[in-house]
């Protein structure tokens, strides 16, 4: 089983940044495949970010997000610079030994409960 807590959310303005953390324990996931996702009111959850050996990212965060893994810490973060409105959401992480495609939450096994990031205009 792993174990998954996020944290680093809060309440930000228009153009800040945010870096969330994703501690992973009970298993070591440095071979993982890991995924961020958000989810906001009346929304379906949706792929933000994903690592394996490289990053992958949803179009609407390319450039101004950030995918890493400190597989010493067992540990993955996700620093959101220049955010919007519409980034406001709840975000999660998620591991899993495989995957099938990065963009579906079905593929993914283990799930952390979730931090809350408002941005404010």
């Amino acid at each position: 089983q792993v174990h998954l807590v996020e944290s680093g959310g809060g309440q930000v303005q228009t153009g800040g940044s945010l870096r969330l953390s994703c501690a992973a324990s009970g298993r070591t996931v440095d071979n993982y495949y890991i995924g961020w996702f958000r989810q906001a009111p009346g929304k379906e959850r949706e792929f933000v970010a994903g690592i394996h050996f490289d990053p992958y990212y949803a179009g609407s965060v390319k450039g101004r997000f950030s995918i890493s893994r400190d597989n010493a810490k067992n540990t993955v973060y996700l620093q959101m610079n220049s955010l919007k409105p519409e980034d406001t959401a709840v975000y999660y992480c998620a591991v899993n030994p495989t995957i099938g495609r990065w963009d579906t939450p079905s593929e993914y096994g283990y799930w952390g409960q979730g931090t809350q990031v408002t941005v404010s205009s």
